[in-house]
């Protein structure tokens, strides 16, 4: 079976999240922000709530290398004309390419096609030649109200299917601002990103994994959410505690989730051995302080502090790992006229390429020199670098 994901705004960092959760499946980016999944297994609407850095995903049926409106339609019409529907019937369409198709006209016949099989139909426009997410979230797109036609030009052909689920951005935006506990001291770490963290390492469920710089509980609340079992988190910060544990009992009360087994330690990450026995900890996913925010502290001093405190970490950090064991770890890269990169002491841990092999030239994808890859936007004085790490 043969899947579409519109990727993120961070193209590379979703698709690597893609790889790391469907590791045993084929890829093929086929355009900067399109991914293409073979993989023999039947995916559900639901998976996308746990993968961060996809904006909307679908199923394709067909193929055709015809631009014609006829063909396209024809194509379209076996797997996106509905049986039987009780009210009107929704449809839109979505055109990822530069070839040029006539929309106007392809949706005109595909409502005729409708109303001639005794559908009464409402076709969805868009300014542009793709509908958001949003659009297709409140018009029921991906519902049996309704069906979104996705069109996908690579090359000479055009990929036809149907969107299965959007990104369910209200849910994330709610977990983001309508936590009570967030401090914009100890960062601010956005629930998309930490689910993006956790399927970059790896993990099944029953791993047992820990956030050593926890700060308001970003981590362990969407990994609770996700499913895992074995949550351990630790901060030396009193008020980090404090917070997670606000934000652990508005997740719980807001997302219904009964059971939710963590557990939390007041601790120093450089001594986190004391508290950890040996060896005991699958993965470590963590982002940890990345400098101040504000002021105008030279980054030469940050620069060396973080080095120290990130070192002294990794050090403990593979006393209490397992042989094999994974860190995803956030690192901060500095904006000025250059960008200043962090370069912690890493003995004893080898980095992991987090992009596919067939994938690695592709000139869509962004990764650094030492194969991490790095998040942010225009304006922000510190952006993020994601790297995996194995003992």
């Amino acid at each position: 079976m043969k899947y579409f994901f519109i990727l993120g705004t961070n193209p590379t960092l979703s698709l690597a999240e893609l790889a790391a959760i469907f590791n045993y499946g084929k890829f093929s980016l086929v355009q900067k922000n399109i991914v293409i999944l073979e993989i023999n297994e039947d995916l559900k609407a639901n998976i996308i709530k746990k993968i961060g850095g996809v904006i909307k995903f679908g199923i394709i049926h067909n193929e055709t290398a015809s631009l014609a409106t006829q063909d396209i339609l024809k194509s379209a019409a076996n797997f996106s004309k509905p049986e039987k529907v009780e009210s009107k019937f929704k449809f839109g369409i979505s055109f990822y390419g530069k070839a040029k198709i006539n929309i106007k006209a392809l949706g005109m016949e595909f409502k005729k096609l409708l109303k001639e099989s005794g559908i009464n139909s409402r076709w969805v426009i868009s300014r542009e030649l793709t509908l958001s997410s949003v659009v297709v979230e409140q018009n029921d797109l991906a519902t049996e109200k309704g069906v979104e036609i996705v069109i996908i030009q690579f090359e000479k052909k055009l990929f036809l299917g149907k969107t299965i689920a959007v990104q369910p951005f209200k849910e994330l935006s709610f977990r983001d601002y309508g936590r009570p506990a967030r401090d914009d001291y100890s960062g601010m770490l956005p629930p998309k990103l930490a689910q993006i963290m956790l399927n970059l390492s790896g993990a099944d469920l029953n791993a047992a994994i820990l956030d050593p710089f926890c700060g308001s509980g970003t981590i362990i609340t969407e990994a609770a959410l996700m499913g895992y079992k074995k949550i351990t988190g630790a901060d030396i910060s009193d008020k980090a505690l404090q917070d997670t544990k606000a934000n652990v009992a508005w997740v719980k009360t807001n997302f219904q989730l009964s059971t939710f087994n963590f557990q939390l330690l007041n601790s120093d990450a450089t001594q986190i051995s004391k508290h950890i026995a040996p060896n005991s900890i699958d993965f470590i996913i963590t982002e940890p302080y990345l400098g101040p925010q504000r002021g105008d502290t030279p980054i030469s001093k940050i620069k060396s502090e973080l080095e120290r405190l990130y070192s002294y970490s990794l050090d403990e950090f593979n006393k209490i790992l397992k042989p094999g064991g994974k860190i995803v770890m956030i690192w901060p890269v500095f904006q000025g006229k250059l960008s200043t990169f962090i370069y912690p002491n890493i003995d004893g841990y080898k980095i992991i390429d987090p992009i596919p092999a067939n994938l690695k030239k592709n000139i869509f994808l962004k990764i650094t020199n030492r194969d991490s890859i790095i998040y942010g936007r225009e304006g922000q004085k510190v952006w993020r670098e994601i790297i995996v790490l194995q003992k």
